[in-house]
């Protein structure tokens, strides 16, 4: 009787972890992932996950933009479909639709950590498709730094840019808004035609959302590689 009862007690344990495991919730109430920023736009988190440890199964109803901060190697587990091992370099950037629900589970010896850039426009951007940007992919090349503008999604465009010290991405206009996200530690300097030099500091893994309308450029006055992707509005 007491083994049986020993048994029982395993099994109904097995049986619990195993519901909690697999039962969906919102990524709202997914406790890996932090809330940075929400507008009408985007809503941005943070995810951190342990080594070895996993989300639990959540859902992203909207698209989204993900950026890997560090090396990443999880596994994927898509509701209803086999896990696929995933790995990206530091700062790779990569775009998902929206309308699944998963777990992320870090198979590395180091922490995941990654922002995921919900687009809250998905659903209008599907039914009408925005205007094509003047540029969609291209990569430009300057001193001591590049831009490299890698996808257009929802009509959002998508730049991964690295500055070495003392690197300035030349003279433009922002006439939207753009999101900021810190790959790197970033000690910058941005000079707007009309205000003057304004400081910029950021920790990898924050976020700034940008207003459009204003011309600059934009200085790493750090001693560190700057690295950095943007997430223009039209």
């Amino acid at each position: 009787m007491r083994i049986r009862l020993i048994l029982s007690a395993f099994l109904f344990a097995a049986m619990t972890l195993t519901a909690q495991n697999t039962s969906e919730v919102e990524i709202t109430a997914e406790p890996h992932h932090h809330l940075l920023f929400e507008n009408q736009q985007v809503r941005v988190w943070l995810a951190e996950v342990a080594p070895q440890d996993a989300t639990l199964m959540h859902r992203h109803t909207h698209d989204y933009v993900f950026v890997s901060l560090g090396e990443m190697n999880i596994s994927n587990e898509v509701e209803g479909k086999a896990p696929v091992t995933l790995k990206m370099q530091d700062g790779e950037t990569r775009f998902a639709p929206g309308g699944f629900a998963h777990i992320a589970r870090d198979l590395a010896s180091t922490p995941f950590r990654a922002v995921a850039v919900e687009l809250l426009q998905d659903e209008a951007a599907h039914k009408t498709p925005p205007p094509k940007w003047d540029e969609e992919r291209g990569l430009h090349v300057f001193a001591r730094g590049t831009q490299d503008i890698i996808f257009v999604k929802d009509g959002v465009r998508v730049s991964e840019v690295e500055l070495q010290p003392g690197g300035v991405v030349p003279k433009h206009h922002h006439v939207g808004p753009h999101l900021l996200v810190a790959v790197s530690d970033l000690d910058m300097r941005s000079d707007v035609d009309g205000m003057g030099p304004m400081p910029g500091h950021f920790k990898s893994g924050e976020v700034k959302w940008l207003p459009g309308g204003y011309t600059h450029t934009l200085t790493n006055v750090g001693k560190q590689q700057a690295k950095f992707v943007t997430l223009e509005f039209q």
